[in-house]
């Protein structure tokens, strides 16, 4: 997730769900930027048939690309992101996913890349704090960076406050 005081405008506040990561650079997919537009608008105007996908079109980023999904259907998956959660960006296998939906899917439009190294300067700047991903994070529909946020900052308080040692009334403290 984007460190509060990262300012770049395509990543303030943002969570990205890194997909891929080597010595090539990063891609990942900024999980917390809903378009206005759904998926069904989109592929209506791509002509590319039915769609009963009214979910919104994601953002992920501020690179052009191809339609990605991310979805739990393990059986049309170009890779594994983490367990439950399934990546795919070929024509065929997104004409599949919109066509046949699973169970749970997000698509986008766009990605976010980062060459070699690029990524990990970043980290050691503080422009990212790292947070393991769950599919049952990738596929909230809570605002994510305030989740997040508010998560970390109680998993903080925790450690510096020893609740063990807090009195349940507090008129005792």
């Amino acid at each position: 997730m984007a460190a509060p005081d990262l300012a770049d405008p395509n990543f303030y506040r943002s969570v990205v769900l890194v997909v891929q990561h080597d010595s090539e650079g990063a891609f990942g997919l900024v999980m917390n930027r809903p378009t206005r537009k759904t998926v069904r608008e989109v592929w209506n105007q791509l002509g590319r048939g039915e769609c009963s996908c009214d979910s919104p079109l994601f953002l992920g980023g501020p690179v052009t690309g191809p339609l990605i999904a991310l979805h739990d259907d393990g059986s049309r998956a170009e890779a594994q992101v983490l367990p439950g959660v399934y990546v795919s960006a070929s024509k065929e296998v997104i004409d599949s996913l919109i066509e046949r939906p699973p169970g749970k899917m997000r698509v986008f439009t766009c990605y976010s890349g980062w060459g070699p190294n690029q990524l990990e300067l970043e980290l050691d700047e503080g422009a990212w704090i790292v947070v393991p991903a769950t599919a049952e994070l990738v596929f909230s529909d809570e605002d994510l960076w305030v989740k997040l946020s508010h998560d970390l900052g109680q998993r903080f308080l925790r450690s510096i406050l020893r609740p063990e040692r807090i009195p349940d009334d507090p008129s005792l403290n």
